[in-house]
């Protein structure tokens, strides 16, 4: 059973060693676990909030996917894109911006705090708040549902944001999804332990301290950062308090816990401040050299930065499009020719002839069969040790609960539970795929 984990990245910036440490390192681990679908994208919509500065955006894209890759994302294990390359994501943010209550955006923290600095210094309260501000929680609600991600690992300060996506997902569930859940309500995901770095002030490293230590500087930048982390006066010889150094709390990051014991000692032996530095800046550079090369390689190579992005958008909307047709269907963006059916009353041929057949393979095991009304088989189940295993599944799938359907090139795959259930079998182009999955679709759907 797999479960699917999200996560955004906005373009904003130039990655230190804080967002490694916190959100990177972790994210790259998760991403070999093989009970995880991992999707990671680059939140270049979101960035446009913030940010007006074309050349800016542009340079902060190019930098955080190299800077992905560079530390080891393997992208033929997780689904990594530009949330700008999926067309599919600011459609689905109209669906939901039209079910999405005022009063709950009205709340949302990021709204709610430009207002009371407008209302502070005597503005009007919605003074310099644009839509875009104000619409964050639905966009970012519309990049969680849209791959009906069960996981969604946030800094406390987004907490809220995926609760919306809840609540708007629920709403769209109940208005359209007639009995059935179209969305997955997510669940955040707060990493306890992952490190949250202190920057060269003792403040958490954040670019709006502008105490960063930049990820992949060059070795002389980083030696210059590391030099003014700001110590206590002791003297060498006197012992330093290793639990109270931000230094220390730096070295704790990179460090092995052997390395972290020894180091430790010699603080608190009375090691110089300038040694210790010296100490940390050597970790981070056998750390992070390598990395820093392979970045630099690819910051030199932006088409091939350009393909790996595409063909993961690619990857990524062989969901979304399948996806985001069924939900044009549920609020009633549909083709004229099911709305005469519709209006004349007329039985779908597919679903009232659509049949399964079971059968027993040559090896013992169990499997079945979903034939279209013409004959033709939409799908073939996994094998089964035993009949009650493989008439469980059968009947979930005729039970009318929301399809998990993944399209997987010119085929998909059914899934329950996380578990690949049944496949269909390879399709001559992307058009007989869709119709295919609209077929499959109408076969399952329950019956009025």
């Amino acid at each position: 059973m797999t479960t699917r984990i999200l996560t955004g990245i906005t373009t904003t910036g130039t990655p230190h060693l804080g967002n490694y440490a916190g959100a990177i390192r972790p994210a790259i681990a998760a991403s070999r676990d093989p009970q995880m679908d991992s999707f990671y994208f680059l939140a270049d919509y979101h960035a446009l909030i913030k940010c007006d500065d074309p050349a800016r955006i542009q340079r902060s894209r190019l930098e955080i996917a190299a800077t992905w890759l560079a530390l080891g994302l393997d992208t033929d294990k997780a689904t990594f894109y530009r949330q700008s390359d999926i067309p599919e994501i600011p459609e689905l943010c109209w669906l939901l911006t039209c079910v999405a209550g005022k009063g709950l955006l009205n709340r949302a923290h990021a709204y709610k705090a430009s207002v009371d600095k407008n209302l502070e210094q005597g503005e009007d309260p919605d003074a310099g708040v644009t839509m875009g501000l104000f619409s964050y929680p639905v966009l970012m609600a519309a990049d969680i549902l849209m791959f009906n991600a069960q996981k969604v690992p946030v800094g406390r300060d987004q907490i809220q944001h995926v609760e919306m996506a809840r609540d708007i997902g629920q709403r769209f569930n109940h208005l359209f999804g007639k009995g059935k859940d179209l969305f997955v309500l997510p669940e955040v995901v707060i990493e306890e332990e992952v490190a949250t770095l202190p920057g060269l002030d003792g403040r958490k490293m954040s670019k709006s301290y502008d105490n960063t230590i930049p990820l992949f500087g060059s070795a002389k930048q980083l030696k210059d950062a590391v030099a003014r982390i700001v110590t206590d006066s002791r003297l060498p010889g006197e012992p330093k308090d290793a639990e109270g150094s931000h230094l220390f709390t730096l070295y704790q990051a990179f460090a092995t816990p052997a390395q972290q014991a020894e180091f430790r000692a010699e603080l608190e032996g009375g090691l110089a401040w300038g040694e210790a530095k010296n100490r940390l800046y050597q970790l981070l550079e056998d750390t992070l050299g390598e990395a820093r090369e392979r970045y630099n390689a690819l910051i030199a190579r932006p088409a091939d930065l350009e393909d790996i992005l595409l063909a993961g958008a690619a990857k990524a909307r062989k969901i979304a499009t399948p996806f985001l047709g069924e939900l044009r269907e549920a609020v009633g963006l549909r083709s004229f020719r099911e709305q005469v059916q519709v209006a004349t009353g007329e039985k779908k041929k597919a679903s009232k002839s659509a049949r399964f057949v079971s059968f027993r393979d040559d090896d013992g095991s169990f499997r079945f069969r979903l034939l279209d009304a013409d004959g033709e088989q939409l799908l073939l189940s996994k094998s089964f040790a035993d009949g009650k295993s493989a008439g469980m599944i059968n009947k979930r799938l005729q039970s009318g609960e929301p399809l998990d359907v993944r399209a997987e090139g010119l085929a998909f795959s059914v899934w329950i539970d996380g578990e690949n259930v049944a496949s269909s079998p390879e399709f001559a182009d992307g058009q007989a795929l869709e119709a295919a999955i609209t077929r499959l679709r109408e076969a399952l759907a329950p019956q009025e």
